[in-house]
């Protein structure tokens, strides 16, 4: 959300810097400024939610992207398997539902809409990459616990 909330201000202010003609029929003034306080908001937001886990103890996920991302078919084939229980089922059914977001023609937002309308298609995909990485992080951290050493995690 911190990404996100980033991304949004920072497309804004570069509205703001470099758009002279009209988005969707307002002006680019008013779209940088209505974007800015926005991905601030979400930012913050974000800050908020990760301190908020962080006092409570909750343990973060492990490993660095590329073992995350290698991690990914073994959590596939683990939760499948139903020896991974920590993945609740809604949580893949709103992957899936945001991959078919995602390729689908059918919008929220048209994409006609210049800026407006990929935004809800860059949330989407923030969301949906962050999550993933969480989830395979969270995996990680499982597998180490439950001493599989093989897959390029010590054990404690």
């Amino acid at each position: 959300m911190v990404v996100f909330g980033s991304l949004i201000s920072l497309s804004g202010l570069l509205i703001l810097l470099f758009r002279d003609a009209p988005m969707g029929g307002l002006s680019p003034a008013v779209a940088g400024w209505v974007m800015i306080p926005l991905g601030l908001v979400f930012a913050a937001l974000g800050l908020l939610r990760n301190r908020r886990k962080r006092a409570q103890g909750v343990p973060g996920p492990v490993g660095n992207p590329v073992q995350r991302l290698k991690a990914l078919p073994r959590l596939w084939k683990t939760w499948r398997g139903g020896k991974y229980p920590e993945l609740p089922r809604s949580q893949v059914l709103m992957w899936a539902v945001a991959l078919v977001y995602l390729v689908s023609p059918i919008d929220v937002l048209p994409e006609f809409l210049p800026v407006i309308g990929v935004t809800d298609d860059a949330g989407v995909l923030v969301w949906l990459l962050s999550s993933l990485s969480v989830a395979s992080g969270s995996y990680l951290r499982w597998e180490k616990n439950h001493g599989d050493t093989g897959r390029g995690i010590e054990a404690p």
